[in-house]
Formats: structure tokens, sequence, C-alpha cells
């Protein structure tokens, strides 16, 4: 039987998500062209189903928006999947590279340290409102730690000498390691801090 690996390169042998909450919801499946042509976009939870590669690069197409704004213009990306894989592809390999080991295990891996455990939302009492701290629910966590990662990315290198495949593979790698340089786990920080002071 021939194995399938992620663009005929990288197989998940080894690779193995370690946080127990978020085992259900970051799925390794491996796929020639992580491509499902969004048709499971109607069911409820879908993405949990959805390799983590092609969520990433989904993710990547809506480069632009931060806060409901267009900080950076997605226009060159918006619909180009099977640029934004090339551009996926390119960061694995640099990664493979730079870190002489598996890049779906290193994705694994930084979407799991860069997801938040604790965020704040705004709650209306008496007319007032007043900061509280609640739990992430998993599939938010992995959506969080996909949307932290691609804007670090293309903050990066948007308007700048480094490529977005740079950009990404070095975030990737960052977050990996649980480094403040990479935009998720800066943010993740700032989040969580922000939480356990509305306690």
């Amino acid at each position: 039987m021939v194995e399938i690996k992620f663009f005929n390169k990288w197989g998940i042998e080894g690779v193995s998500v370690e946080d127990a909450g978020l085992s259900r919801y970051i799925t390794i499946q491996p796929r020639l062209i992580p491509k499902t042509g969004a048709r499971y976009a109607g069911n409820r939870f879908h993405k949990s189903s959805t390799s983590v590669v092609e969520r990433l690069a989904v993710k990547l197409m809506g480069s632009g928006h931060k806060s409901k704004k267009h900080v950076m213009s997605s226009g060159h990306n918006t619909g180009k999947k099977n640029g934004v894989l090339r551009v996926v592809e390119e960061a694995l390999e640099i990664i493979e590279k730079t870190m002489k080991q598996n890049p779906i295990k290193v994705l694994v891996k930084a979407v799991e340290m860069g997801a938040p455990r604790e965020e704040v939302i705004a709650i209306e009492y008496g007319g007032a409102r007043y900061p509280k701290a609640v739990d992430v629910a998993p599939q938010r966590r992995v959506d969080l730690a996909l949307r932290y990662i691609t804007q670090g990315a293309y903050i990066k290198s948007f308007n700048k000498k480094t490529s977005v495949a740079q950009a990404l593979a070095a975030e990737l790698m960052n977050a990996a390691k649980g480094s403040l340089q990479s935009a998720a786990i800066a943010k993740k920080r700032d989040t969580e801090r922000q939480a356990s002071s509305s306690k």
C-alpha cells in the first residue's frame, strides 16, 4: 500500500497532538494536496476534520483582516489557494532544512503552543461593562493560534524584503519553541495576562 504524504514529501510518523484538549480538533491525516474545495463548509464543526495544513493555507488567504480592518491588502492572495499552498510548501521546506526534522511536527507543536487557554470578554451589569476571564473553547483555541501565526507572518513580510514563506517558517519555528519572537506566543501571553488580571 502506498503511503500518502503531505505534498508527497512529509508523512506523519512520530507526529502527534500532545495537548489532550486539542487532540480532537487538530487533524493530521495526510493528503497529497490539502485542498478539499470547501466540500464540508455547510457542516457544523467541519473545520475540526479538515487537515491542519489546509487550515493554515485557508487562514493565509485572509491576510488583510485584523480586528475587522484591512491592515494590509489581501487582494493578491484571496481565492488563490494554489498559490497559498505553494507558500505553505516552501515554508515547510525551509523548516525541514533549518530544524532537520519533520515540518508537520513543528506545525502541530506551533499550533499547540500558540493556542491561548483563557481570554477576556466584556459583560454588562447594571449599565456598566466589566471585563471577565473565560476559558477558550478548544476549536476556538486552534482558530486563534492559526490566526496569530498567519498575521505574525504577514506583518513581518508585508512591504519588506523577507518573503511570506520565510516569515511563515520563522513564525512557526519560533512558536514551536515557545519563543517570544513569535507573534502568536506574544499575543497568547498578552491575552492570558489580561485574563488573569480580570479574575
